[in-house]
């Protein structure tokens, strides 16, 4: 338990200086690298910030990162104001985007190092949460979170079930395990099971409904492309929170 408080102490301090010294490091290179790629590399460090220590060390770091990122990467530099639209709803993005991934992270804490830093994977959950952002309803938001997870995970097909639950299928867990009932399967050696595996996404604790996953034979997605897989679900949980609309299966 020492060992805990002692780490999640770190965290909580590495939430408030990590963010900052970052965004310090990257301030000569302001004028030459975009926002976008300015705010996918303090996600990373939001996501190893969660990595090490617990939620409020994740939120703490989410919250820092988008105050750094509109201090120095935004006009009017030096000021916590934001002139352009287009960097309010970055600075919008990486902040949802972090809390997002710091709370996936930080429900798997008992795994020694979780990093999303793969700028593909990153590039998908910036894009998905901004899709989000302007979509009027959860279809297209689901429809791009399906095509994404089908090459995430190496998948035959992936359809998606509105309402409640049927049957008891393995399931990916948010930790990114794969569970088949109460069995831990080990992807890593064995694959994805055959059998359609559930992805459940949620909004403000509530059940939304499940994407069904069908893998290809031999299909082995690493850790990292399942951590990013839950995230594109939560997305999808959160556009399907603000519709009163029930998507259509398949």
């Amino acid at each position: 338990m020492g060992r805990y408080l002692s780490r999640d102490r770190i965290a909580v301090t590495a939430a408030i200086a990590a963010p900052a010294a970052t965004a310090a490091i990257l301030l000569p290179f302001r004028a030459s690298w975009s926002n976008t790629n300015v705010a996918l590399v303090l996600v990373a460090v939001v996501v190893a910030v969660a990595a090490i220590g617990n939620r409020l060390a994740g939120a703490l770091a989410a919250v820092s990162a988008a105050a750094w990122f509109d201090f120095f990467f935004t006009q009017p530099y030096e000021r916590f104001a934001i002139a352009k639209p287009a960097d309010v709803t970055t600075a919008v993005l990486l902040l949802l985007v972090g809390l997002a991934v710091s709370q996936l992270a930080a429900r798997a804490r008992r795994l020694q190092v979780i990093a999303i830093t793969d700028a593909g994977y990153l590039a998908q959950i910036h894009d998905t949460a901004a899709l989000t952002q302007t979509a009027r309803s959860p279809y297209p938001v689901v429809d791009q979170v399906k095509q994404q997870l089908t090459g995430l995970l190496d998948l035959k097909q992936c359809r998606f079930e509105y309402g409640s639950l049927l049957g008891h299928p393995p399931r990916l867990e948010p930790d990114g395990t794969v569970m088949a009932g109460h069995h831990r399967v080990d992807v890593e050696q064995f694959g994805l099971p055959a059998a359609e595996i559930e992805l459940r996404t949620f909004s403000n604790g509530q059940f939304c409904g499940r994407f069904m996953l069908q893998p290809k034979p031999g299909s082995k997605p690493s850790l990292q492309a399942r951590l990013v897989a839950v995230t594109l679900a939560d997305q999808a949980g959160r556009a399907l929170g603000t519709s009163q609309t029930a998507p259509e299966d398949g």
